[in-house]
């Protein structure tokens, strides 16, 4: 029989019903990965047990940390430079969600990329490290992360796994989402498939998800035409003009894949303006799988990236950075959600 505590309860006197050190319940109270999940669980149900609430001042005294993470979403392309790509708010959820599970707060801030973001962490106690959500141009966003990696600022960030890229990154197969539904489109009988959206290192995303169509296209045995490819970003409006543009040249083509979901209903917009059926004279797909997707008409067949595994792999790597551990680049794996924009059948 344990004794009755007197007075507020204390880590010393979980540590003693756990048979584990003091230390130990330190780390598992704050979710440190150097805790098997078994002692963390035990630990925490005695917490509960004991009504012990943890002194985040008096630990981020001896921790030296904050206690708190960083997310910093950066500005699209939209005309009154204030929206946040939908896709990105989809992944807050699971993101805040893994803070609360590891004892975290999240502070959450708005970043346009034309201010020195970088500069504000130099020597800044804000929080324990960074979640980068969205980047812009990428190589000029580049001299910025190595920045940020020099000054020994723990960060990761959601995009391309490149190889030789600063820091650590969390991104979807990019490739293999531009395959599969470009051998989708194929399987509907498309052979004159448009990209719309950058395809240069600037933009290593939308340049994986293209290398993906073309080599779908090459398995098909059907050539790439370069006059298909119309350069656009993350915004409707983008979609709409790449769209007229494309329409504009008088090339023939039979889909469009939308390096986006927002750039594909842009581009669904112009379509239609033009007379153009859909999926009948034109099948369309997008890449993300916002929620919007499934409420167009017709409903946008696309690339569904898993925002809820994402989030929760952020936030890991990021603690295992803070707490020393070695982290690496990881891919997650995408899957197609197919609507009536591509006819499935």
């Amino acid at each position: 029989m344990h004794q009755p505590i007197k007075g507020k309860a204390t880590s010393l006197d979980i540590a003693h019903r756990a048979g584990v050190s003091q230390p130990t319940v330190s780390r598992a109270l704050r979710g440190s990965p150097m805790v098997n999940e078994e002692t963390r669980r035990r630990i925490l149900a005695i917490a509960e047990e004991l009504h012990y609430k943890v002194d985040k001042n008096a630990s981020n005294l001896r921790t030296q940390h904050t206690g708190t993470l960083a997310l910093l979403f950066f500005e699209d392309p939209t005309p009154d430079e204030s929206a946040i790509n939908p896709f990105f708010l989809s992944m807050l959820g699971s993101i805040t969600r893994a803070c609360a599970l590891h004892g975290y707060d999240l502070l959450i801030s708005f970043q346009q990329l034309s201010n020195d973001w970088q500069a504000d962490y130099e020597d800044s106690k804000k929080a324990d490290g960074l979640i980068l959500l969205g980047y812009g141009d990428y190589l000029q966003s580049r001299v910025r992360l190595e920045r940020l990696q020099q000054q020994g600022t723990r960060f990761v960030r959601w995009g391309a796994v490149l190889p030789g890229q600063p820091g650590v990154s969390i991104g979807c197969d990019n490739f293999q989402g531009g395959h599969d539904i470009a051998a989708h489109l194929i399987a509907q009988g498309r052979q004159r498939i448009a990209f719309v959206g950058h395809a240069s290192a600037h933009y290593p995303e939308f340049q994986e998800r293209h290398r993906g169509v073309v080599a779908a296209l090459a398995e098909a045995g059907i050539a790439a035409d370069p006059a298909l490819q119309v350069d656009a970003e993350t915004s409707e409006q983008s979609g709409y003009d790449a769209a007229r543009t494309l329409l504009e040249r008088g090339v023939a083509f039979d889909a469009l894949f939308g390096a986006s979901d927002l750039i594909a209903i842009g581009a669904m917009k112009a379509l239609l303006e033009a007379g153009c059926r859909i999926p009948d004279d034109v099948a369309v797909a997008g890449f993300d799988d916002i929620p919007l997707a499934g409420f167009v008409a017709p409903g946008l067949s696309t690339v569904q990236q898993d925002t809820r595994q994402a989030g929760m792999l952020l936030v890991d790597t990021l603690l295992q950075l803070i707490h020393g551990q070695p982290v690496e680049s990881q891919t997650i794996p995408v899957k197609l959600a197919l609507r009536g924009s591509t006819r499935c059948r």
